[in-house]
């Protein structure tokens, strides 16, 4: 499945492997030095001026205007229709 994490991105939600809040970004010289690493070699999307989370990828980073908990929200929603039973073979018009 995939998941809208804002700014026009759309990315599966099998390749997420964090959603970290911008706030943590001040807070941890490591994530930042991670980031600018992904930066030299051009792997960050999204703008970083008014981003709300940070998702991480095994290939990518990509800032979200989207918060940590609206996107848990959608990767919850996506996890929970997967679950559901598919009867639309049994349904007859």
């Amino acid at each position: 499945m995939f998941i809208h994490i804002g700014n026009g991105n759309v990315i599966r939600t099998k390749e997420i492997v964090a959603i970290i809040d911008c706030n943590l970004l001040s807070s941890s010289s490591i994530v930042d030095e991670m980031i600018e690493a992904w930066e030299k070699i051009k792997k960050v999307s999204g703008p970083r001026k008014n981003a709300k989370s940070i998702m991480l990828t095994e290939d990518h980073v990509y800032f979200s205007s989207l918060s940590v908990s609206t996107l848990k929200k959608r990767s919850s929603m996506i996890s929970t229709i997967n679950k559901l039973d598919d009867y639309s073979d049994e349904l007859s018009i």
